[in-house]
């Protein structure tokens, strides 16, 4: 991209897409991240003639967030099969309404507390869990095909523990996948999950753009917290990322748009 594409979440104060998308227009952004963890933007309730209308009508396009939770590796196979068949599903959806990114989170799994050490399930079960996380791979590439949309994952706490290092590099295999920096979770975690993103920096293609200090927390607009904005804008410049303006409310929204503006 010649230039950054910025966009803005779905608001929990904003319950249809129209009004996210009115938003969107009025402070000039170009995209809207559906979030699939509120009821109406699950793939079964999304209508592919009213969104693409709406994308229409306010001249804006949509990425996709996955619900946080779910993951592909569950243990249980029937939950771990009815989320492969959501992703299939998603991807289905983006095809037909032209989204280039679909975001997800990288759940690392359950553990055991032991009197010693605490022991992940994936970890423990490493051979299992690389198996199931290559299927799901190869079902995704299906899925998408040859078409354009990428399925970026992105960096939470997760990102520190080394099976899923080893899992990312397997899912990273495959040219469908690709990375989202969030610059809060980095942050919040004292920047140790960026060594994940900057030893496959090549992959980078969406971030999610947020303030965070200690005090306050994470999601605060830019310019409100401790984060190097303007260097986290580079880095999404120099590798043409999708810039989620990730906080929670219109205001926050509002107030990130406002200072990229004094900015320009």
């Amino acid at each position: 991209m010649s230039r950054l594409d910025f966009g803005m979440p779905t608001l929990l104060e904003f319950r249809t897409v129209e009004r996210c998308a009115a938003l969107c227009r009025e402070l000039g952004l170009q995209f809207v991240e559906l979030n699939a963890g509120m009821p109406e933007y699950q793939p079964e309730r999304i209508d592919i003639e009213r969104f693409a209308r709406v994308a229409e009508e306010y001249g804006v396009y949509y990425t996709i967030h996955l619900d946080d939770a779910p993951y592909p590796c569950h243990i249980n196979e029937r939950i771990a099969r009815a989320l492969i068949e959501t992703m299939r599903k998603t991807v289905e959806i983006a095809k037909k309404l032209h989204i280039p990114v679909i975001n997800m989170h990288f759940n690392q799994g359950d553990y055991f507390t032991l009197p010693d050490r605490k022991v992940y399930i994936y970890e423990d079960y490493f051979d299992e869990y690389m198996r199931m996380l290559e299927r799901f791979r190869d079902e995704c590439e299906d899925a998408v095909g040859g078409s354009d949309v990428r399925i970026c994952v992105e960096n939470t706490r997760s990102f520190a523990l080394g099976f899923v290092a080893a899992g990312l590099d397997c899912l990273l295999k495959s040219r469908v996948f690709g990375l989202t920096f969030d610059t809060g979770h980095d942050a919040a975690n004292g920047g140790s999950q960026f060594v994940t993103i900057e030893r496959n920096i090549d992959r980078l293609c969406h971030m999610h753009l947020h303030d965070w200090c200690e005090s306050r927390g994470d999601h605060l607009p830019l310019g409100e917290g401790g984060i190097d904005i303007e260097e986290r804008l580079a880095t999404a410049r120099e590798h043409g990322c999708r810039v989620v303006l990730e906080t929670k409310t219109a205001d926050g929204v509002r107030k990130s748009t406002h200072w990229l503006k004094t900015k320009k």
